[in-house]
């Protein structure tokens, strides 16, 4: 029984305990003096939750660990050069013994990967029926124990409430989870990398060039060739950062300012929606405004009063990101300006001020926390742009505080160097995951500073 069939069996399984579990209550409720402890519904949602999750976590569970199960078993059908040879070759070997189980023959392969796909059609369609059966099984035996707890005294609401909390922490583990991993992968990777190039180098050279061959030399002294110096690459990321926060933290802040202390309430349920417009608007389509319309008319510009500007410039890829950011800036300080308790305007209206002083003096310091929190969204979010650097400020890791000239950011070249087929034994492709390293220790530090920043003004106005 293939996945998606199962789980609409234990699907059906568990409608079925639900609508058992309701009735059970309803007839014992006509026959027994007492009231249910809690609505009817909460005695149907017990069996029907004990009754899909468990399944549902088994079948989980078998589909991850199938193939890790069944590639372990079947390398007693490789031969022993490939068995104990590259890794590489043992997983486009298993790749082919895959292909052939499921029908999938190219040419005329060997007897031996003939053998060794009939094994995992075999051991496949085993590992199924387990599952078939351990999911169908404990689907049942889960919930008729949990049908038959249902009676009026029954505390079902607090049963239920149980195992929403605890899917709640599940879910929650499991964010947490993937995040250590991904920060355990990027450190294993870039320790990689700095045992083939200097940390050094790496933070501190002018140079980026990763084609370079020769970096794989740390420690030969040879100071001149720094190929891998990333200070190009973070000076550009921070140079339209910040010309791209120049443009969205005013015109975002100023606009959620009128749309929440000056326009009427039909202003303001016309030009906020059209404003978000632009936050659903595709990167792609704000590189091909950047790179079609932004950057000639910059080029024009500054040549029109006699300034060198490159056709591919760190000025029209921040002008740009500027408009796309302003959204976020705009959208949540205009929610965290609202949530400013009347009580705090009436009192300064009240004691003479304008509407100005009160917005500039009680209302803005008292939204401050969440207006830096969507500053900081908006950072987050012009760092991790690519599309819009790669297609309006080009791919030249330039060191450079010019906005006029050619630049590259941090992400733009982790997406050059990782394209296509790579080589993970490299040093070029390893910088890769170093770049994303400092670049993750950059935004945490930017984070603390934020925090603080939120917590001093949160203390004051709380």
């Amino acid at each position: 029984m293939d996945v998606r069939t199962l789980i609409f069996l234990v699907g059906v399984i568990g409608l079925s305990f639900y609508f058992l579990g309701r009735y059970r209550i309803v007839t014992q409720s006509a026959q027994a003096v007492q009231r249910p402890h809690s609505l009817l519904h909460y005695y149907g949602l017990y069996p029907f939750f004990l009754a899909i999750i468990p399944s549902c976590f088994i079948i989980a569970i078998m589909q991850v660990a199938d193939g890790f199960v069944l590639s372990i078993l079947i390398e007693q059908y490789l031969p022993a050069d490939i068995r104990g040879g590259d890794e590489f070759n043992k997983t486009i070997t298993l790749s082919r013994i895959e292909n052939i189980a499921s029908g999938v023959i190219f040419g005329s392969p060997e007897d031996w990967l003939i053998a060794a796909a009939n094994k995992w059609l075999i051991w496949s369609e085993r590992a199924q029926l387990t599952t078939t059966i351990l999911a169908i099984s404990s689907s049942i035996l889960l919930g008729s124990y949990a049908y038959m707890k249902v009676n009026p005294g029954f505390r079902s609401r607090n049963a239920v409430e149980q195992i929403i909390l605890v899917m709640m922490m599940f879910c929650s583990g499991v964010a947490i989870l993937t995040t250590i991993g991904i920060i355990f992968s990027v450190i294993f990777e870039s320790l990689r990398f700095f045992a083939l190039v200097s940390p050094m180098e790496f933070l501190m050279g002018l140079t980026w060039n990763p084609q370079f061959e020769g970096a794989e030399r740390a420690g030969s002294g040879q100071e001149g060739l720094a190929t891998y110096g990333s200070v190009p690459l973070f000076a550009g990321t921070f140079l339209i950062s910040a010309i791209a926060l120049t443009v969205a933290v005013p015109v975002g802040l100023m606009a959620a300012i009128y749309l929440s202390e000056y326009a009427s309430p039909r202003i303001r349920a016309t030009v906020k929606p059209l404003m978000e417009i632009l936050a659903g608007i595709p990167t792609v389509v704000y590189g091909f405004f950047a790179a079609l319309t932004v950057a000639p008319l910059v080029r024009g510009a500054g040549e029109s009063i006699g300034l060198t500007v490159a056709s591919e410039s760190a000025l029209a890829a921040g002008l740009v990101m500027g408009i796309m950011i302003i959204p976020f800036v705009s959208s949540l300080s205009d929610d965290v300006i609202n949530a400013v308790p009347q009580s705090l305007r009436d009192a300064a209206l009240g004691l003479g001020s304008t509407r100005s002083e009160m917005t500039k003096q009680v209302v803005l310091p008292a939204a401050l926390p969440g207006i830096v929190a969507s500053v900081l969204l908006a950072v987050s979010r012009a760092v991790g742009e690519t599309m819009i650097v790669v297609m309006a400020a080009g791919l030249a890791a330039n060191l450079s505080a010019n906005p006029l000239d050619a630049v590259t950011t941090v992400t733009a070249q982790i997406v050059t160097i990782l394209v296509g087929d790579q080589e993970f034994e490299s040093a070029k492709t390893l910088s890769a995951f170093a770049l994303a390293l400092t670049l993750i220790v950059i935004t945490l530090v930017l984070n603390l500073i934020a925090l603080q920043i939120v917590k001093k003004y949160r203390e004051q106005y709380d």
